[in-house]
């Protein structure tokens, strides 16, 4: 199986599983820095936000996998999606050229 093929196929289906944890971070720790710096809340009143971004809601045996699966998962959708999209503008690049 082709590199293109595979990492099509693992980007699909890792895609759903990494979505709703990498939203809830992103969103999380967006609103916490926004609310301090331009709400002006306090840390102690939005550390819930932070609490949830760092998935200390986990516990402490769970956290560290939180943070390292949803780095992992990242790195993987950044690193398949930009080969996949590298794949897609090449293709067409020599396509285009073909018919030329």
């Amino acid at each position: 199986m082709r590199w293109y093929s595979l990492a099509r196929q693992l980007h699909r289906w890792l895609a759903p599983w990494v979505l709703l944890p990498l939203l809830i971070t992103a969103s999380t720790g967006v609103s916490y820095r926004l609310a301090k710096d331009w709400g002006g809340f306090s840390r102690e009143q939005v550390h819930w936000l932070m609490a949830i971004h760092e998935g200390e809601w986990l516990g402490q045996q769970a956290e560290p996998f939180f943070v390292l699966l949803n780095a992992c998962g990242l790195i993987w959708m950044l690193i398949t999606g930009s080969s996949l999209l590298m794949s897609k503008v090449l293709r067409k690049r020599k396509t285009q050229e073909i018919q030329n």
